[in-house]
């Protein structure tokens, strides 16, 4: 699929150098100072020649969301999850089909793991917390040496906090309800932290919120007599792509939009 023609816009619309974009990103999330999961590699994983009139958002590049990246005219496509989480060779099938489609559109893409899980203004947690209402949060949850998520004190039901949960992320999430029926510390972890909910309790929330976990940690939550919500993955990982997107438009005065490609997950 090659990209639509744009001699309606390129004219009227600005047009940034890719590296202004990249060192920008790179600073405010403070980029060198995570470390991560073996592979992820945040940054600028894929460039294009240079300039960036229009960018996209995605909680995942994957190819259907560079197909619809590029579609839409972007030049850069910022996601959460990136091409690179371990070895991806060889270079055939879908993953050439991927590649061709990010050269022939000119298409960069730039992903931001754990420092936009973590940015204290526009990371996914901090964007979490802010939907659900819970006030003042401080950093939570050490992950490869840096805090990721954000701890909320409060007074709060368990009925309470599902609803405004189900309302942030537009699904009924799953309840273990076996913490306190009034909620008076929260932790909140985007993505998949539900295995980790003994270093939660640690940490001495009495009710974890994050995308999802395994079977077994039903019984742990019981064991540990914590409220625990699992309110989705992807669910829980789209309020940062979209407050940093929305910050980098603005500040380079160029057009934006999200690509919702769902999981369910």
């Amino acid at each position: 699929m090659r990209r639509r023609p744009r001699s309606d816009f390129i004219g009227a619309m600005h047009a940034t150098p890719l590296q202004s974009l990249v060192e920008y990103c790179n600073r405010v999330l403070r980029v060198e100072s995570f470390g991560d999961w073996d592979g992820a590699q945040n940054g600028l994983q894929v460039a294009n020649r240079g300039r960036v009139r229009r960018l996209a958002a995605a909680v995942d590049a994957r190819l259907a969301t560079i197909r619809q990246a590029a579609a839409a005219g972007a030049d850069l496509l910022l996601v959460h999850h990136g091409l690179f989480w371990g070895p991806t060779t060889p270079w055939t099938g879908s993953r050439l089909e991927l590649m061709r489609l990010l050269l022939e559109n000119d298409l960069a893409v730039y992903s931001a793991h754990l420092p936009l899980d973590a940015h204290p203004r526009w990371g996914n947690n901090a964007r979490l917390c802010a939907a659900l209402g819970l006030g003042r949060t401080r950093p939570f949850f050490p992950t490869k040496g840096q805090p990721i998520g954000r701890l909320a004190s409060g007074r709060w039901s368990r009925e309470e906090l599902r609803s405004r949960l189900a309302r942030a992320v537009g699904r009924a999430p799953l309840e273990i309800p076996f913490g306190p029926a009034v909620c008076r510390r929260v932790g909140v972890v985007s993505g998949g932290a539900g295995a980790e909910l003994r270093q939660a309790a640690a940490e001495g929330v009495d009710t974890f919120i994050t995308g999802e976990g395994p079977h077994w940690t039903h019984a742990l939550a019981e064991e540990l007599g914590l409220n625990v919500y699992y309110a989705g993955h992807y669910a829980t990982e789209t309020f940062g792509v979209r407050a940093l997107a929305a910050q980098v438009a603005a500040r380079f005065r160029i057009p934006w939009e999200f690509i919702d490609h769902p999981t369910g997950l």
